[in-house]
């Protein structure tokens, strides 16, 4: 039987909807979810017996529940679950609304935390599967005003690394994806953010406020390559723990890195001292 895939966030545009074209041009089933079935009509409307469009929003558990039981009515089970849906909350830490950040942790962490704990006993049954979580260079180091959008994504790579250990003798994969800049709606419609009023950040946050942001469309990332990369390294016999997506992506991560172990050098003798003699 075909494998098949739910994905989540895949509006036209995006890296979700370019899994979702992958998927299916493999001759997969792909469950596409977007908050609005408008969003996959273009996706979906060639593959009448393999893609199924489901609206599906992941701060909802009762919609959670009703994607999933409609992909195992229609395909019998789900092999591989991309958790992609979020977006980005800028502000500088003090400016934040307490709303706003809770509402991009409930999508960008509590959604997927949701979706996986839902597909996982029928894939513990099996003991078969995989669970693709997308994150963020922004969890390896980020800047002014994308603190907590970090800090969703950390979250998420954190979990995501007790998953890999709690399912591998399961049977089950567990992959963190990291990519760089996409040619995606990421700088525009899907970046929110506070009001900021204190002058104090206008040479810092403000400069990266949605307000200030502009999609230049020039990023290296073409969302339309991450789907045959994904559906090629997650089939691979010793698929990744992370996976890197873009040159952008492995020069950002490893400066962080490097930068990262320099530091811990510098200051091992003052770390040292700590232990018992």
């Amino acid at each position: 039987m075909s494998k098949t895939w739910l994905i989540t966030g895949c509006s036209e545009g995006g890296i979700g909807a370019g899994i979702a074209k992958a998927v299916l041009k493999r001759g997969y089933n792909a469950v596409v979810t977007a908050r609005s079935l408008e969003k996959v009509e273009s996706i979906v409307k060639d593959y009448p017996d393999t893609a199924l469009a489901v609206a599906l929003d992941v701060t909802d558990k009762a919609s959670i529940a009703a994607a999933v039981d409609a992909a195992k009515a229609k395909f019998g089970w789900i092999d591989v679950l991309v958790n992609n849906a979020g977006y980005c909350y800028r502000s500088s830490v003090e400016e934040a609304d307490r709303g706003g950040v809770d509402k991009m942790f409930e999508t960008n962490f509590f959604g997927p935390v949701a979706l996986i704990q839902a597909v996982l006993p029928d894939m513990r049954a099996r003991k078969d599967g995989a669970i693709i979580n997308i994150s963020s260079i922004g969890a390896a180091r980020t800047g002014a005003a994308s603190g907590y959008y970090a800090a969703t994504k950390a979250a998420l790579e954190l979990m995501s690394e007790g998953l890999f250990a709690e399912l591998k003798p399961l049977g089950i994969k567990v992959m963190i994806v990291e990519p760089g800049a996409f040619r995606t709606h990421f700088y525009d419609s899907s970046l929110k953010g506070a009001d900021m009023t204190i002058g104090d950040y206008s040479e810092t946050a403000w400069k990266r406020s949605p307000q200030n942001a502009i999609n230049q469309g020039n990023q290296p990332g073409d969302p339309d390559k991450a789907g045959d990369v994904l559906i090629d390294v997650i089939e691979s016999e010793n698929s990744p723990q992370r996976l890197l997506l873009g040159s952008d992506a492995i020069k950002a991560v490893r400066g962080a890195l490097n930068a990262r172990l320099d530091e811990i050098t510098a200051w091992a003798d003052y770390s040292v001292r700590t232990d018992f003699t």
